[in-house]
């Protein structure tokens, strides 16, 4: 069930309605029946994948008491390592399994042995990846007694799979939605109606600006050897805006389909075309991954305290790994280390936090800095996704190549019927309105909100009619 579906039109009112005039007695049963809605919405993808929701709600649940009962550091150990190793177990037969074998047999056949891997026919479970890190968080935080255990099975389970951010984020903390869903919802209405301007934000992005970049980019991608310089920079700029807005529109939908609920959820997008240097677009970009890595990764591995080695061994390494989460492939893996390269001068010059205040322009030569700066970061960003978009890394590096070889800046007819800059006009109109909405989490709200509601409805409306894309990007990791 998608977001931007009928179903979900139907789904959304009929939860809305049970929870605040029916299940609203206690905060038990405001719980058990977001359970039941999220089991039955994840149900909708593929109910046979169900059991690992449920397998791996109750092993992190389980072991999560059992490190806190822990009586010795052996036992606790025992019972942290268990979860770990089974949940990334699992992550790594379903998304990673085909990807290893097939590789190490291509190794074997280029050194001149023979090698017939045997492959797992299985499809991929949608959100195993997010799931997964909302138990890996919850475990580790218990290992290191930052948080105690929950013995509210119920609530922990809502914690895992509440619907809103099941299949693609954001990455959750327990403490941070734990403490929310342990307590009694009461409905207020102007918390409700901002979630109902970030959820037709969230359509706008999805509907109006991800859609119609894809038939753009996709044209563009798949056809790159004919396509010009100017057509092949048009098509890493579409679908920059195209896997921002299928993402972080999915992220605003979550946001504000969870504040119709009384609960709130980490902002996972911050406006990150806007940002002034790589090391400010992931604090932008995918924030509740970034923190995620951060945290529980690069931070015990030394983080940035260490010697210049370790600096850069662990700016690599957090990237790198960042990439693969994305997916198995080694395009993924290649746009992690390029972001790495990207970040490492900024950390061995301490400057990687030098932009952490607000963007603030002025009539003088430092806005015009500013301006370059946000140009230059949004260009070294395109030329990694061209990376995250292709097939291989092959046809990365050929696209990237023909956009300095091919030296041809004509307008060119794409298969699709359109000429390859009819999208621009769309694209910085998007851009204006977000920028002067940069220090709010979307644009609807506030004064006229209703005009605004209204105009934003009817994009959706014509733009949606035509779209023949429904899925969301982040589905796939």
């Amino acid at each position: 069930m998608f977001f931007n579906s009928l179903a979900f039109a139907i789904f959304l009112p009929i939860v809305f309605f049970l929870y605040w005039f029916v299940f609203n007695k206690t905060k038990s049963t405001q719980n058990a029946l977001l359970i039941v809605a999220s089991y039955y919405f994840y149900s909708c993808w593929d109910w046979r994948f169900l059991f690992l929701l449920v397998f791996s709600t109750f092993l992190d649940y389980y072991t999560g008491i059992q490190i806190e009962k822990g009586k010795s550091e052996k036992s606790r150990k025992f019972w942290f390592w268990l979860s770990i190793i089974v949940n990334l177990g699992f992550l790594g037969i379903f998304k990673y399994y085909n990807f290893f074998a097939a590789s190490f047999s291509d190794l074997l056949n280029a050194a001149g042995f023979k090698a017939s891997p045997i492959l797992l026919k299985v499809i991929l479970p949608v959100g195993i990846s997010f799931y997964t890190f909302h138990g890996l968080s919850y475990v580790i935080d218990i290992y290191y007694k930052r948080i105690k255990a929950e013995y509210n099975f119920v609530d922990y389970s809502l914690f895992v799979s509440y619907f809103p951010l099941l299949v693609a984020g954001p990455i959750e903390r327990a403490t941070h939605l734990l403490p929310q869903v342990k307590v009694k919802r009461e409905f207020d209405f102007q918390i409700a109606k901002e979630g109902v301007c970030q959820i037709v934000w969230g359509l706008v992005k999805k509907v109006v600006i991800a859609d119609t970049c894809a038939t753009y980019a996709n044209a563009i991608f798949d056809n790159y050897t004919s396509m010009n310089s100017f057509s092949l920079i048009l098509g890493a700029v579409y679908f920059a805006f195209q896997i921002y807005g299928d993402f972080s529109g999915y992220s605003d939908i979550a946001l504000g389909v969870s504040k119709l609920f009384g609960l709130d959820l980490l902002r996972n997008f911050n406006y990150p075309y806007f940002s002034r240097d790589i090391a400010e677009f992931w604090r932008r970009w995918h924030i509740s991954l970034s923190s995620w890595f951060r945290d529980y990764l690069y931070i015990p591995l030394g983080g940035s305290k260490g010697g210049t080695w370790m600096k850069i061994r662990n700016t690599f390494i957090i990237f790198v790994v960042s990439g693969f989460w994305h997916g198995a492939n080694w395009t993924y893996v290649i746009w992690g280390f390029i972001n790495a390269v990207y970040f490492l001068p900024l950390l061995l010059s301490n400057s990687n936090r030098n932009n952490m205040n607000a963007i603030q322009l002025q009539f003088n030569f430092n806005s015009v800095k500013v301006l370059l700066s946000i140009l230059y970061t949004f260009a070294l960003t395109c030329i990694a996704w061209v990376f995250f978009r292709a097939k291989t890394i092959t046809d990365a590096v050929l696209y990237l190549k023909r956009i300095f070889v091919n030296k041809e800046f004509k307008v060119q007819f794409l298969v699709n019927d359109r000429n390859n800059y009819e999208l621009l006009i769309m694209i910085l109109l998007f851009v204006l309105i977000e920028w002067n909405c940069r220090e709010k989490t979307e644009p609807l709200s506030g004064k006229r909100s209703l005009l605004k509601l209204s105009f934003a409805i009817a994009a959706i409306m014509a733009f949606g009619t035509f779209s023949d894309y429904k899925e969301f990007i982040y589905f796939q990791f």
